[in-house]
Formats: C-alpha cells, sequence, structure tokens
C-alpha cells in the first residue's frame, strides 16, 4: 500500500511506513545546539554568584584557620562584618564575578556535549540524537550517563577553576581591613606575582586535588537526574522542580566531597614561597595536607566549614541549574519557533 508523506512543502509516494517524526521538529544546526550549554552555563554562574559568594567567603576562612580565630560560621560572619565591613563578604568577588560565568559556561557547556556524546555512541542513539534538543538528550539519557557525564565535565573545567579558585582563595584570607596591609591588591595582582615567581604552572598549584574533588560531579549529576525525574512525576512545576533538584543534588555532593575541598583550600592559600614572598610552603602534596586537618581537627577537621558550605549549596546551585534550564528551555523553544517560522 503506497504512503503519503508531507516533508518541507512537498507531497512524496512511498511504499514504506512513514518514519515517526515527533523529534524531527525543526532544529538548530549543530554548531548552534553545541553551543548551547555555554551560553546557558554563563547565566548560571551569574546566578550562582550573587547568592552564594557570602557562603563562600565563610567556608574558606573556617577551612583554613584555627579554632583561636573563629568557634564557627556564625563567629565567623559577625568577626568579618565587624572588623572588615559589610562588603567584605563579597571579598575576592572579582575572579568568581568572570570566574563562576566562565566555569559554569565550561562546565555546563561540556556536560551538554558529553551527554550527547554518551547518548550516541553508549547507547546507539546515533540517528535519534543527532534531532534531539538538549532537554530530549537530558531526558533519554540514563542516569549512569548523567553521571559519567558529569564528571568527565568536572575534569573538563578543573583546568579552567584551578587558577581562578587559586586567586579568589588567596584573596579571601587576607584578613586587613585597609587594602595597603593586604599582601595582594587585587585579584591581577595576585596572578601576576604567582606568574612571575612561579609561572604559568603556579596558578595550578593544587590541580590534582581539584580533580579529586571534581570526581565527586559523578555524585552531583546522577542524583541530579534522579531528583528531576522523580519531580516531573509529581504535580510540581518544571521551574520548581529544577530548582529542588539543584539545590538537593547539590547537597548530596557536598557530603561526600567536602573533605577534598578542605584539602584543596588548604594547599591553594598555603605560602609558595620563593620568589613571591609569602612565606614558607607546608604542604607539598594531598597527603600531606590531609594529615595536617588530621592532626589539628580529627576526622571532624575535614568538615570544618561545613554547614556554611551546605546552608550556601541548596540556594545557590539550586538557582544556578533552575537559570540554567530555563535558559536552555527558552533556546530550545526560540530555535523551534524560528524553525516553524521558515517552513
Amino acid at each position: 500500500m503506497p504512503y503519503s508523506v508531507i516533508r518541507h512543502g512537498q507531497n512524496y509516494r512511498s511504499d514504506s511506513p512513514p518514519q515517526v517524526t515527533v523529534d524531527e521538529a525543526p532544529s538548530a544546526p549543530s554548531h548552534e545546539r553545541n553551543y548551547r550549554g555555554f551560553i546557558g552555563g554563563a547565566v548560571s554562574g551569574a546566578a550562582k554568584l550573587v547568592v552564594g559568594h557570602p557562603f563562600d567567603l565563610v567556608k574558606i576562612r573556617l577551612q583554613v584557620s584555627g579554632k583561636d580565630q573563629f568557634t564557627g560560621p556564625i563567629d565567623c560572619l559577625i568577626k568579618t562584618v565587624r572588623r572588615e565591613g559589610p562588603h567584605a563578604l563579597y571579598k575576592g568577588v572579582t575572579p568568581p564575578m568572570l570566574g563562576w560565568m566562565i566555569s559554569d559556561s565550561v562546565m555546563l557547556g561540556s556536560l551538554t556535549f558529553y551527554r550527547k556524546a554518551i547518548l550516541e555512541h553508549g547507547y546507539k542513539q546515533t540517528t535519534l540524537s543527532s534531532k534531539l534538543s538538549s532537554t530530549q538528550i537530558s531526558e533519554r539519557l540514563p542516569t549512569l550517563g548523567h553521571a559519567v557525564a558529569g564528571m568527565l565535565a568536572g575534569w573538563t573545567v578543573s583546568v579552567v577553576a584551578c587558577p581562578i579558585e587559586q586567586v579568589k582563595s588567596r584573596l579571601q584570607v587576607q584578613y586587613a581591613a585597609n587594602k595597603s596591609q593586604r599582601f595582594y591588591s587585587g585579584p591581577i595582582d595576585c596572578a601576576n606575582r604567582i606568574v612571575r615567581s612561579h609561572g604559568l604552572t603556579g596558578l595550578y598549584r593544587g590541580f590534582t586535588s581539584s580533580l579529586a574533588f571534581r570526581s565527586f560531579f559523578f555524585m552531583w549529576w546522577g542524583s541530579y537526574d534522579i531528583f528531576s525525574k522523580a519531580f516531573k512525576r509529581t504535580t510540581i512545576s518544571e521551574p520548581i522542580g529544577n530548582f529542588l533538584a539543584g539545590g538537593l543534588s547539590a547537597q548530596v555532593f557536598w557530603l561526600g566531597a567536602f573533605p577534598l575541598d578542605a584539602i584543596k583550600a588548604r594547599i591553594m592559600t598555603d605560602p609558595m614561597g620563593g620568589r613571591l614572598g609569602d612565606g614558607v610552603p607546608k604542604y607539598n602534596s594531598m597527603r600531606s595536607a590531609a594529615s595536617s586537618i588530621y592532626q589539628q581537627g580529627g576526622l571532624r577537621g575535614f568538615y570544618r566549614g561545613f554547614v556554611p558550605c551546605f546552608l550556601r549549596a541548596f540556594p545557590a546551585n539550586g538557582t544556578a541549574l533552575l537559570a540554567f534550564e530555563a535558559t536552555m528551555r527558552w533556546m530550545d523553544g526560540a530555535t523551534t519557533s524560528r524553525g516553524m517560522s521558515l517552513m
């Protein structure tokens, strides 16, 4: 029996049944789809900065200070505001202002790329996924695929994030209220002095710990998929579901990854010595930093500063992933509308 198939306004005759075209809606060129994740990530990073930076500052200060300096997150917050002013809560904000936008752009952009690649090559869906939107790819990929894509994205973004975190962390542990009394006058001065004294490799001090820390993105994006699918089975709206899934999955991530973040913070705020003249280095490896933390506070020492981090994780990452998913849906919708108008 012959079939009539209409494509792009033309009528074709065929002796075989027409193919299902649910996923063949007008789509953007592949190069345009590949850039969407990077754009969505930049929006995500900006949203995360506004909400999360004060929490991050308190976390860093608790991780690298002794109990004689701050007794806890509230004490750290009060002392910081009292001694340095409310604006001190955004000290070191310049690196993450661009850094989080760049980092989230790379992380979420590469995440989108890895999801598509895993769906195509790991689950034999090459012909389908080439026509799917980012949202459809995310929905079709199994949880394990999301987890692996997240880990790969974590390793990828470490290349960009490590230098940014290096500068941010060193600025955040400068306690002098008077700028003239600080070792670094700002992020550019900090980066320049490190490079002049230790070369570009100086900005990558702690890179191994950064890779280890971001390996836990496996847990983050795996649990994000689980939570997202669970909320879709309820009456909760999609944006609220994105916010809740983003916040909860970030907390799952931090529960497992925080000890490695504490090690990374120690290494990235440790004096480099040499021509930099900032003191004598204490740690030459992740093991030596971990040993120091354990000697000072036992196992609990690895979770010093956890409370502000945990409190920050939900609103900051929930907002960030809400912004990311909303941006991706908007771009997918805009492309579909543009394609329909051209038909």
